[in-house]
């Protein structure tokens, strides 16, 4: 039967399960990327397996997000995430080496395998026909360790591209309008494999943008074919050995199919405070703007840099707004230095942000209270800026240009004809940064600095819950509405008791003291509970905080395993209009709920103050249900190696 090359992929590594839509799955794992967010979690649970190398063929640590050393935080943490990796035989990104997806997509990504990392941008790879997937921390901890990665077999949606481009759209256009009509919630449980004749004019640097924002659907993973456009990356990055040519078989079939004209699309634009509010840049045209910021892993390329730079060439920024830069990699900044593309920027009055996702995730570059951002990220979920009451806008590269120029919003073809870029058949290459393990990995000593905490233990799921709604919020909750990012609050990811206090910040900042107050209890959210970030953080702070099970209508799919990772129990409602009948303060119990769990009938919620009775249901495989019973992944597989000496 002809296959999609989603399946093709799949099926070459598959250990476990059947490829059917919905059905859990485990693959093995090609390469691991951890990202200095979340990493440190990474290998302190890998640290606590005991084991003395990585398993993974490979593994790359980048310190990508906060490279902001500002006290003593930030670079003990870079310090113990570089001793790790030299102990356990990783490569090891340095601080302004560059951020996870640009690099890994110059010197790692090799068609037909297969990734996870601990960034939900993971899936940026894609655009190298790799299969590669984001998640938390703990299962790219299980996997260095040798475990498959398990998901539920995705969906696979046809995304047909046809026609041209018309002058001053780009890729940026294309994921934004999939947003448009599929909402962040469009593209839960699918992997979106994207195909058609307009792929021959569309470079591996554009299909990244599109791939790292197919996570913003809420999607699996996204997905291009290995073509000639992929050979001619390669080659342009002296790495042509590693190519082969992969694609979908004459007549493969798919769940679903999206066709998209790239002839028919506009400049887009999405409002604040979603990804998917997007609009075509026209109808928001003159909106007044504080801020634009190009870079981020989305649209900080060669390619979308050297767009800018042209554009900016022999003009100078609106003096109302502020302009910053973060290029994707060192070796991007290397490039657009050689051509001239950086002078530009300089000229014009941009500031460098440096080579890191920085601003991306409120560390540093926040924009002013209450002022429009115009930027060429990924998201704009409120406060995740560093600015609690920011306005957040996301659009082409094209159109940030054409802002920062007038200090207005504006559609980009109001500025004629448009640049001309012609991508290098030969990229100066930067490779310096990249350190390799050491040989002898046991001789190597961890650094951990005072701020470094072990992670809190586990508990397994008690026989009973008990406690009293500590809130209620509703549909689409992001991780950084759970636990934020920012100055402030990143530099404390090794330390759970120290970030816990920093749970629902934007939300509800006496969240932390309530809940301790009350001994823990429950969270009530609507559809799509937890998208966005992989961090695992938004799953340990409140389970430390003694969260002992959230109640949502449904959930996103690394933030639900991250929950069933760390022990806290993530129930759906089996009727989602009882969602409207619980309130914040109401007093719930589960009498049976562990036995429910592990028997696979619905857990029995008793409001005691609405005088109500609940149907909730975990939409758990056989392994999370005896996972989450355990007290969470770490336990599960100590108790699972336990039984298999041979393993050490």
């Amino acid at each position: 039967m002809p296959m999609n090359l989603t399946h093709k992929i799949l099926k070459e590594h598959l250990v476990e399960g059947k490829l059917e839509p919905g059905a859990e799955i485990g693959i093995k794992v090609d390469q691991t990327l951890i990202q200095d967010a979340t990493g440190t979690m990474v290998w302190q649970q890998f640290h606590s397996f005991g084991i003395p190398r990585i398993k993974v063929p490979l593994c790359v640590t980048y310190v990508d997000h906060n490279i902001l050393q500002t006290d003593y935080r930030n670079p003990d943490d870079h310090l113990f995430l570089q001793t790790m990796a030299a102990r356990y035989g990783a490569i090891f990104s340095r601080p302004g080496n560059g951020i996870s997806h640009f690099c890994h997509l110059e010197r790692f990504d090799v068609p037909g395998q297969t990734m996870i990392g601990s960034d939900s941008h993971t899936c940026s790879a894609g655009a190298m026909a790799m299969l590669a997937i984001g998640t938390g921390g703990a299962e790219v901890a299980a996997a260095m360790a040798g475990e498959p990665f398990y998901i539920p077999c995705p969906k696979v949606v046809r995304v047909n591209l046809v026609g041209n481009f018309a002058p001053w759209v780009s890729a940026k256009d294309v994921i934004l309008e999939l947003l448009r009509r599929l909402t962040v919630k469009g593209g839960i449980g699918k992997v979106m494999e994207y195909t058609g004749p307009a792929l021959e004019r569309i470079a591996v640097y554009e299909r990244e943008t599109i791939c790292n924002m197919t996570q913003e659907l809420g999607a699996t993973s996204g997905l291009f074919p290995s073509d000639e456009m992929t050979r001619r990356f390669l080659r342009a990055q002296k790495r042509e050995q590693d190519w082969k040519p992969l694609a979908p078989d004459p007549g493969a079939r798919y769940d679903e199919e999206i066709e998209i004209d790239l002839g028919q699309l506009e400049p887009l634009i999405s409002k604040p405070s979603s990804p998917d509010n997007v609009v075509p840049v026209r109808e928001v045209e003159g909106t007044p703007v504080r801020q634009v910021a190009v870079g981020s892993s989305v649209n900080s390329s060669y390619r979308d840099l050297a767009v800018v730079g042209a554009i900016l060439r022999g003009k100078h920024i609106a003096p109302n707004l502020h302009m910053t830069l973060s290029p994707g990699s060192r070796q991007i900044l290397i490039n657009i230095l050689k051509n001239g593309y950086y002078a530009d920027y300089i000229v014009a009055g941009v500031q460098d942000r440096g080579v890191a996702c920085g601003p991306c995730i409120g560390m540093g570059a926040a924009p002013p209270s209450g002022g429009n951002s115009v930027r060429t990220f990924n998201r704009n979920f409120k406060g995740r800026s560093g600015t609690e009451d920011d306005y957040v806008w996301l659009c082409s590269p094209e159109t940030a240009a054409a802002t920062a120029i007038t200090g207005v919003i504006t559609d980009p073809r109001k500025l004629g004809a448009p640049p001309e870029i012609e991508e290098p058949n030969e990229y100066v290459l930067y490779t310096q940064d990249f350190l390799p393990p050491a040989v002898n990995g046991h001789k190597v000593e961890i650094f951990t600095g005072p701020n470094i905490v072990p992670p809190p233990p586990v508990q397994p799921v008690a026989a009973s819950l008990s406690g009293r709604v500590l809130l209620k919020l509703g549909d689409n909750i992001s991780t950084d509405h759970i636990l934020p990012g920012g100055n402030d609050v990143l530099p404390l990811r090794s330390n759970i008791p120290a970030i816990s206090e920093y749970t629902f910040r934007y939300v509800d900042h006496t969240f932390p003291k309530r809940a301790q107050d009350a001994g823990g209890g429950f969270v009530v959210g609507g559809e799509n509970w937890g998208q966005g970030s992989s961090r695992e953080h938004a799953a340990i702070a409140p389970m430390y905080l003694g969260v002992k099970a959230i109640l949502a209508k449904s959930y996103a799919r690394i933030h639900e395993s991250n929950l069933v990772n760390f022990g806290v129990v993530p129930l759906r409602f089996l009727n989602p209009a009882d969602y409207e009948s619980i309130e914040q303060g109401d007093e719930l119990e589960m009498p049976d709920v562990r036995a429910a769990i592990s028997a696979g009938r619905p857990v029995v919620a008793r409001n005691k103050t609405q005088k109500a009775e609940y149907k909730l249901v975990p939409k758990l495989s056989p392994r999370q249900v005896e996972m989450l019973l355990s007290g969470g992944l770490t336990n599960y597989l100590k108790k699972k190696w336990a039984a298999q000496p041979a393993r050490a």
